[in-house]
């Protein structure tokens, strides 16, 4: 089994507070994650059908099952059950009892926001890291063959066709996840809008060219984003508003969480076609967003995630807030160094002068070097930076989340496109 970044965080919330949250897409490893870590709780998915009506009817009655807690996976699918977990964790008072999994984020955090908060430690779990699968010698060889492939778990432990798996996992989704969210009359919409949003990964929000491409309103448009966001497809990058004397562009970024989906969704269907494909740019941008996401997230940490952009055209990929420190970092997916990659983070560097950290440029070839005061990394060493950047303590990340947690809001209308 491929060892997951996330297992010491979520052994460690697991003493701090009663239940724990994993979250994240479907066949992300959540399952088996939770399975792996508490052994000896009991499991019950509450996808099975006779098990859900059983949890719906008689909640108190369910629960009692379980004296020393339980695993609970998909527990958005009986949210009555919170109020009921409420109690028991108030009145056992014991870390570690419960531990909750859940793919749809409105489902799981409404509840969690209204019975559990201050009581549950939320951990989101995506597909594996680059790093995880180079730990166990299962990484592709190739950036086409990453970028094809994607990174989710049965592409690698069950040697799936990703052409296939991803075509199957749309359909899924579709079908099953999008009408327990939203009301969606014509599905064939949908997804042709899902297809819409994958070929602008990487790139500005625009609603009203969505909308239109797609033949629906603005409304709609924006109520579709978030059902992806809220099932873990899609997330959106926001601009960092810091004054350096340029009028910045306000939108925020679309990037899907996983390139092997996204290539699906835009017809490619061998990793050669990657080599010469005009969104092989933008899919690079998104696998190296997704990094720097999952490597937080593996810490129980948000996102920390930016991006600068000034109104003509001057941009850095890639800003993290990090203490008093913003860390540029840009993206170029060719293979040859050109000091032209620079251009960008240069001007930023300029205007930030001491507010800015160490910068890094990752770019799609094969040799580390430093120019310019910036550190040059290929994409194969990736890991290397997402390291630099991680925090030295485990103790400090999860006093971190604890805070977080405890004072955290989330804006549900925004989940639901209200």
């Amino acid at each position: 089994m491929i060892e997951r970044s996330a297992a010491p965080y979520l052994k460690e919330l697991s003493k701090t507070f009663p239940a724990v949250a994993v979250t994240g897409p479907r066949q992300s490893g959540k399952t088996t994650l939770v399975k792996t870590i508490f052994p000896k709780k009991p499991y019950v998915s509450l996808e099975e059908i006779q098990v859900r009506d059983f949890a719906l009817n008689d909640p108190k009655g369910f629960l009692q099952q379980f004296p020393n807690g339980a695993i609970l996976d998909e527990v958005q699918r009986c949210p009555d059950l919170f109020s009921y977990l409420q109690s028991i964790i108030d009145n056992e008072k014991k870390s570690g009892l419960f531990i909750l999994t859940g793919s749809q984020q409105f489902g799981l955090l409404s509840g969690i926001t209204q019975s559990l908060a201050g009581r549950v430690a939320l951990l989101t779990l995506l597909p594996f890291s680059l790093l995880e699968l180079q730990k166990s010698r299962l990484n592709p060889t190739s950036l086409e063959e990453l970028l094809f492939q994607g990174l989710y778990p049965p592409i690698y432990d069950r040697k799936s066709n990703p052409t296939h798996w991803y075509d199957n996992y749309i359909r899924t989704y579709v079908e099953r996840d999008v009408r327990q969210l939203i009301n969606v009359r014509d599905l064939h919409t949908f997804q042709r809008f899902v297809r819409i949003c994958a070929a602008h990964t990487g790139q500005l929000v625009n609603l009203s060219s969505l909308a239109n491409d797609c033949g629906i309103n603005h409304v709609t448009a924006k109520a579709w984003l978030s059902v992806l966001e809220a099932s873990y497809l899609i997330t959106l990058l926001f601009p960092h508003f810091n004054n350096f004397n340029k009028r910045l562009v306000k939108s925020p970024k679309l990037y899907f969480l996983d390139t092997g989906l996204a290539a699906s969704l835009l017809g490619i269907q061998t990793a050669q076609q990657l080599s010469l494909h005009p969104q092989r740019g933008a899919l690079f941008e998104t696998w190296v967003v997704s990094e720097l996401l999952k490597s937080r997230f593996n810490q129980a940490l948000s996102s920390n995630l930016y991006f600068w952009r000034d109104h003509i055209g001057n941009e850095v990929d890639i800003l993290i807030e990090q203490s008093n420190r913003l860390i540029p970092i840009e993206v170029k997916s060719g293979q040859t160094f050109a000091s032209d990659f620079l251009k960008g983070l240069n001007h930023w560097l300029t205007l930030a002068g001491k507010s800015a950290g160490k910068a890094w440029l990752v770019y799609g070839g094969s040799q580390k070097q430093t120019r310019q005061n910036v550190q040059i990394i290929p994409w194969k060493n990736i890991g290397d930076m997402v390291t630099s950047l991680s925090h030295s303590s485990l103790d400090k990340k999860l006093t971190k989340v604890t805070r977080k947690n405890k004072n955290r809001e989330i804006d549900f209308g925004k989940l639901v496109g209200k």
